[in-house]
């Protein structure tokens, strides 16, 4: 007999991939979906955490099949190859062998969850690609572990970008190897875009840290043991760490999606595609926009509730109920400065500054609360919402014959 449930198939398995995945679990009956999970790693990988990874600390696996046991989702271990939106496949293959060798496959679906995220950026800086190290995946960061554990002491190390991540890299690595001379080059004015009770406790941790801040530096080259800046300057660097953005996955960009003009798919407000109605986009793979109009940031505090926006639109539909549409607003960014200090900068609803912010240890604590928190939430993604499981309604099966459930 044919399998005319609807299939759902969800690329990447970061936190927006996994919520995704697991809220439509809850939502939907297994009656009457497939929920397929693609990931190239068996263990869940809390992004948020991989400078401390980087750093020498080891954090406990959590795998996908105790996450997700008992639930509907399953977990493909592979690598996305290609997705061909109008034929409705996806292309994947082992994750051990190379991606156009043999083994690969084919998935269909009936609606794509699209969430493959984003990796770092070297902005075609000469060299940076060659010589320089990242910490936006997991190989990546236990790469920079191994460098920076085989680094002598006195040793330079240079983290380019002054973000979120290359303040949390730069202090994470400095208070675990205080030996190392630790520098940190920033495109403008250290911590520009916080208040300034942000500004001076950011400054005071740094300096206690005995970080050297290179203060508006922008690098325009990367060496084996230096980098140049654009104002003709020299800074020795053993290990060069690059965090100056994210580049998105480049699937999307060989597929027929609309995109943003940064690579991005263009999705409405239900994380929906704007060009192909039987995909949804979540995370740093979709330019969705926040209050004013304004384009949603990369982020953990991005991703998540776009991927409880794009769960629960999609099982509305499929279920013929009214499709919620929640504005998302941001309150806080949260900045680790090693395991000891931290910052929790609030921030207005289109994610600027307030004067209002926590310091110190408390807010290490807060943001270690958070960073938890968002992994339990991939575990438990419906926690403090209905939960009961409504029947598909369809409309016509592949088979072509048309039934209705009552929901």
């Amino acid at each position: 007999m044919q399998d005319t449930r609807h299939r759902i198939v969800v690329l990447g398995a970061g936190y927006t991939g996994a919520v995704t995945a697991g809220r439509l679990a809850k939502r939907l009956r297994r009656e009457d979906v497939t929920i397929t999970l693609v990931n190239p790693e068996p263990d869940f990988v809390e992004r948020v955490r991989l400078h401390q990874i980087a750093a020498g600390q080891d954090l406990a696996p959590r795998p996908f099949g105790e996450m997700f046991a008992g639930t509907a989702v399953e977990l493909k271990v592979a690598r996305v190859t290609a997705v061909d939106v109008d034929r409705k496949t996806v292309t994947v293959a082992p994750a051990s062998i190379s991606p156009t060798g043999p083994g690969q496959e084919e998935l269909a679906y009936d609606t794509l969850i699209y969430a493959l995220g984003s990796g770092w950026n070297d902005g075609g800086v000469p060299g940076a690609a060659a010589h320089a190290l990242e910490v936006s995946s997991r190989p990546g960061a236990l790469r920079l572990r191994d460098r920076l554990a085989a680094l002598e002491a006195g040793r330079p190390v240079v983290v380019v970008g002054g973000g979120l991540t290359g303040l949390e890299a730069a202090t994470e690595i400095a208070e675990a190897r205080p030996d190392l001379d630790v520098a940190l080059a920033a495109h403008g004015a250290l911590g520009d875009w916080l208040s300034e009770k942000g500004r001076a406790h950011l400054r005071k941790v740094v300096d206690t840290l005995g970080i050297t801040v290179h203060e508006r530096t922008e690098v325009d080259a990367v060496g084996a043991d230096a980098v140049t800046t654009v104002d003709g300057r020299t800074l020795p660097a053993s290990v060069t760490v690059w965090t100056t953005g994210f580049a998105v996955h480049p699937i999307a960009g060989a597929t027929a999606l609309e995109l943003a003009d940064d690579g991005r798919i263009a999705v409405d407000d239900t994380m929906r595609s704007v060009s192909h109605p039987d995909v949804y986009a979540v995370g740093d793979a979709a330019m969705a926009t926040g209050p004013g109009g304004k384009p949603l940031r990369m982020s953990c505090a991005s991703g998540i509730p776009m991927a409880w926006q794009a769960a629960d639109a999609l099982a509305a539909r499929l279920t013929g109920i009214k499709v919620p549409r929640v504005a998302i607003r941001y309150s806080q960014q949260c900045v680790s400065l090693g395991r000891k200090e931290g910052l929790i900068q609030f921030v207005t609803a289109d994610d600027r500054a307030v004067e209002r912010a926590l310091t110190g240890r408390v807010a290490a604590f807060y943001k270690e609360l958070i960073c938890k928190g968002a992994a339990w939430s991939v575990a438990n993604p419906t926690v403090g919402m209905p939960t009961r499981h409504r029947r598909v309604v369809r409309q016509e099966t592949r088979s072509g014959a048309r039934t209705r459930a009552a929901a």
